[in-house]
């Protein structure tokens, strides 16, 4: 479970033969996100804006990034 990026104590994570749609963790000491690659939309979770929102942003411009590194860690035989 690879720590891509971390916000503080906000970690971003994708964790490898993880199910679909593509998306990535936000996980903190209180709460854990899940969020959809695509379109930087949360999938389930709850978690205080104030608390994601340079996470979302983040994760917009690094879309193709995110992507390719879901890829790279759940390639399906």
């Amino acid at each position: 479970m690879p720590t891509l990026q971390r916000f503080g104590l906000v970690s971003l994570r994708i964790y490898a033969d993880d199910h679909n749609p593509p998306h990535f963790h936000l996980v903190a000491a209180e709460f854990q996100v899940l969020v959809r690659i695509s379109d930087c939309s949360v999938i389930t979770g709850l978690a205080p804006p104030a608390r994601i929102a340079e996470v979302l942003a983040w994760g917009r411009q690094n879309r193709e990034f995110l992507a390719r590194k879901w890829a790279e860690l759940n390639q399906r035989s």
